[in-house]
């Protein structure tokens, strides 16, 4: 069994890879660390403002406000929510891909590279 650490030294995150699955087939390891953490209250607080944009949406609408209004607020949560997303995949980036490289010999680079395409298509994706 494998397990993540965060490698305390540099705080970049050491990747192993996963039991095998049933089907014979590598899994790979959860990914545990987090590239944001110097970011994490703004993040945080961002968040919260949006949380308290979408309770003002939802009065709005129980109020019966005029529809329009509704939808600007609706575009401002959405903008909100992709510059926060923004944010942690750019932390992601330097952080968990461009500082893998200290750990070269643990990572299968190939896989990263498969997992930041993936993160990237999925996020774009939810806010194009």
């Amino acid at each position: 069994m494998t397990t993540n650490d965060t490698d305390t030294t540099n705080d970049q995150p050491r990747f192993t890879k996963g039991a095998e699955s049933g089907n014979g087939e590598a899994q790979p390891a959860p990914r545990t660390a987090t590239s944001y953490a110097h970011d994490k209250a703004k993040i945080m607080a961002r968040l919260r403002r949006m949380e308290g944009q979408v309770r003002g949406v939802q009065r709005m609408v129980e109020e019966d406000q005029y529809c329009l209004d509704v939808l600007t607020q609706l575009s401002a949560i959405i903008a909100a929510a992709r510059q926060t997303g923004l944010l942690v995949l750019e932390d992601h980036v330097r952080g968990c891909v461009l500082g893998a490289e200290h750990a070269q010999d643990e990572i299968d680079r190939e896989e990263l590279l498969t997992e930041l395409i993936g993160a990237i298509d999925r996020f774009g994706r939810s806010v194009g």
